[in-house]
């Protein structure tokens, strides 16, 4: 089995590395220029896609099937549809952020000539002093708006400082690692996850180990907003490393790995899940086995695109998923080693 007991400040610093930079659907150029370069820097062959996906070739020990590892790196933001009279930014949202959770948020803005400018996510009602609705008014596309800060007051003055419709707005994750063991940001959903197959390979060249089948690890930039699994390459086995779901009906904690038997794209391949479920009590790691009322995956993505391979779907307990998320430690260890031991590294 892998060593991974002395990982936790490696593991937290690839997650905090990709968690602070701006990457929602369709804006995620340097966050794969980020995971490339750590892949690269243990000696891995890479290569992107058309549509951006990046993909990490890992020779095996032995031929046979071929293998697949993805994650997304990619995350939930916004992108500014209009422009007030008075010079605030209306929004449309990127996959599906719980836009409450927004009320009061920061933000940057990203222009198509490379400026950023920084800004507050607010309602339209957001002054107890002033608006009778404050408490009340819905919190939603229709009423957040953006507040610059630049010395803008009117819709000229924005669009002088070059910011226009079409623009990233991008909210701020607000990452912690508490001394607990616990990661808090936005979009651990599915950054943590991508953190924990980038600490993989790198564990995996230190010790010398290769995995027994030719591997690709795929990193996905287009699962938020539904098709980030169409163009994965070919293999006979994907094993998607997303978030758990932790809350009701549940059995998942953040401290466990899930393993999802099912979610809203149907059951996932049986003989897969049962190996990895054998696989995590043979060994003592801490898991739970769930169903995703909610949710889909990149494979499920990629068995509507025709990929004609088995799959399955793992992930560390993640709480709050798509609001302020929170995962930990011992949840992403344990999802580090059950994918090391589904690799049957050697």
């Amino acid at each position: 089995m892998l060593d991974t007991k002395g990982c936790r400040g490696q593991l937290m610093n690839i997650a905090q590395r990709l968690l602070s930079i701006d990457s929602p659907s369709g804006f995620t150029d340097q966050v794969v220029r980020e995971a490339e370069q750590i892949a690269r820097d243990h000696g891995y062959a890479v290569r992107r896609t058309n549509k951006g996906n990046l993909v990490v070739s890992v020779p095996g020990r032995e031929k046979g099937k071929r293998v697949g590892l993805c994650a997304h790196i990619d995350t939930l933001g916004l992108m500014v549809r209009s422009i007030t009279a008075d010079g605030m930014l209306m929004t449309t949202r990127i996959g599906g952020p719980i836009l409450p959770t927004l009320d009061g948020e920061y933000c940057r803005i990203h222009t198509r000539d490379g400026r950023i400018y920084t800004g507050t996510i607010l309602s339209l009602s957001p002054a107890a002093h002033v608006f009778d609705d404050v408490l009340t008014r819905p919190r939603d596309e229709k009423n957040l708006a953006v507040r610059i800060d630049e010395v803008v007051e009117d819709r000229a003055g924005v669009e002088a400082l070059g910011i226009a419709p079409g623009d990233f707005v991008c909210i701020d994750p607000k990452t912690v690692v508490t001394d607990s063991g616990f990661l808090k940001s936005r979009f651990i959903d599915d950054k943590g996850s991508a953190a924990c197959l980038l600490t993989l390979l790198r564990l995996m060249h230190i010790a010398g180990q290769r995995p027994r089948y030719d591997t690709e690890v795929c990193f996905t930039v287009h699962e938020e907003v539904g098709h980030g699994g169409a163009t994965l390459p070919q293999v006979d086995e994907l094993l998607a490393v997303d978030m758990g779901c932790v809350g009701d009906d549940l059995g998942c904690t953040e401290r466990q790995v899930s393993i999802c038997a099912k979610d809203n794209g149907g059951p996932y391949d049986y003989g897969m899940v049962t190996r990895l479920v054998e696989l995590a009590r043979a060994n003592a790691i801490p898991y739970a086995v769930d169903i995703y009322p909610h949710y889909s995956s990149d494979i499920t993505v990629a068995w509507h695109a025709g990929m004609d391979a088995r799959g399955a779907l793992i992930g560390p307990g993640v709480h709050a998923s798509h609001g302020m998320e929170r995962t930990h430690f011992e949840g992403m260890k344990a999802t580090i080693d059950l994918v090391a031991l589904y690799l049957e590294l050697g």
